[in-house]
């Protein structure tokens, strides 16, 4: 009899006993709102800031209610004009163009490469195509591109980058963390991510003039000389009048529960990487799956999985996805023709109408996703990649018959 998994996808690490006993002190002290403070008190969320510039590197620090909210302030704080081109890749989830929708503007895709990153001839194309000055750059599901060659290319042509972070908290490209390139950087903390809160975003940048911006746009009122990882006063003289309160703070609750997991992200990366290596071991001779290409210059944080199944049928992918889900693994098939669950694709969001594109189509039409929870063990990732190999090899080897 063909051997189950009997794992859970969505079923995240609980969160440990200290960062449950400082959301208790929390709770305790009734000041939940990231203002309401004691006499002399810094409060969780204005600490949690500092810590993630800190570890960043970065001047300062922004934390809000979500990762989509975060990436939203960054454009208004770019002064995004209505109806103005925002480039983004085809490859992504629905909260990237739909901030870009939210602000007004139009998203512009760009494709995807069959290293599942941006294709950098198809966006130097399309930035002299549509005159756009934003790149929302997003690590989609952690894969990193050539960031020298990307920067260089947006810097020549004047095109400011905001990088969506949500997967590639703590990765690296040649030795520059994730989220220190570009002009403004956006990561979530939302359950499936690195740090978890639940829902929350974090929005890092070293310019104080659009950090102002972005803190009186999350709804500081007067109040922004309470963060302890803002520009100075002196940034805030004509913004704080200039500037609409678009209210998506965090509270000290999360904050408090994310300042603990903070301490630990770099050996939780690390145990995602382990799991991601002995999934991809265990799939590295499948007949007809495509393993992903992860340069050397990228420092990954893996806390999914890829793999293409490149020219096969619809048929026979829908088979894979549903021979794996009768034997308890379940993926996730960004190629439907309809959009489920967490998954869509560029021509699902008919509010950014787009020309077609054959050449990311083929990609996306293959790309098949897993999750790889810590509540997972090794041998859970060895028995995960066994029977991801064997249907594969077996709707195959179907086809070749």
């Amino acid at each position: 009899m063909s051997e189950i998994f009997t794992g859970n996808f969505t079923q995240q690490e609980p969160i440990s006993d200290e960062a449950i006993e400082a959301a208790v002190n929390v709770m305790r002290s009734g000041r939940l709102h990231r203002y309401n403070v004691g006499e002399g008190e810094d409060g969780e969320v204005a600490l949690l800031e500092q810590e993630f510039a800190a570890y960043m590197g970065s001047k300062y620090c922004l934390a809000v209610s979500s990762g989509g909210y975060a990436i939203a302030t960054a454009l208004r704080a770019l002064g995004i004009a209505p109806g103005e081109p925002v480039l983004t890749n085809a490859f992504t989830l629905a909260p990237v163009p739909g901030a870009i929708a939210s602000t007004g503007g139009v998203p512009v895709f760009v494709g995807v490469t069959e290293d599942l990153v941006i294709d950098l001839p198809d966006l130097e194309a399309k930035i002299k195509a549509t005159g756009s000055r934003i790149l929302l750059l997003s690590h989609m599901r952690g894969h990193i591109c050539d960031m020298d060659d990307l920067m260089m290319l947006c810097n020549a042509l004047e095109v400011q980058v905001i990088e969506d972070c949500a997967h590639t908290m703590g990765a690296r490209w040649n030795g520059v963390l994730s989220g220190r390139h570009g002009v403004m950087a956006a990561y979530s903390t939302q359950t499936y991510k690195h740090l978890n809160s639940g829902e929350g975003g974090l929005l890092i940048s070293d310019d104080p003039d659009l950090m102002a911006k972005a803190t009186m746009l999350s709804g500081s009122y007067m109040l922004f000389e309470r963060h302890l990882a803002a520009p100075g006063p002196e940034y805030f003289t004509e913004t704080k009048y200039q500037t609409p309160n678009i209210s998506g703070r965090m509270d000290h609750l999360r904050a408090a529960i994310l300042r603990v997991q903070l301490r630990d992200l770099d050996q939780q990366c690390a145990r995602w990487n382990e799991r991601y290596k002995v999934v991809e071991d265990g799939l590295a001779d499948t007949t007809g799956l495509t393993l992903i290409n992860r340069p050397a210059a990228e420092a990954y944080v893996a806390s999914s999985f890829q793999f293409l199944l490149l020219d096969w049928s619809e048929a026979a992918i829908d088979d894979v996805v549903a021979r794996c889900l009768k034997r308890g693994v379940e993926l996730k098939w960004f190629g439907g023709a309809e959009p489920a669950g967490f998954t869509s694709r560029y021509d699902s969001w008919r509010y950014a109408p787009s020309e077609a594109m054959p050449d990311s189509d083929r990609v996306l039409k293959g790309i098949l996703d897993l999750r790889l929870p810590l509540t997972f063990s090794l041998d859970d990732c060895t028995q995960i990649a066994r029977i991801i190999g064997a249907e594969v090899a077996a709707v195959h080897q179907g086809q070749q018959g």
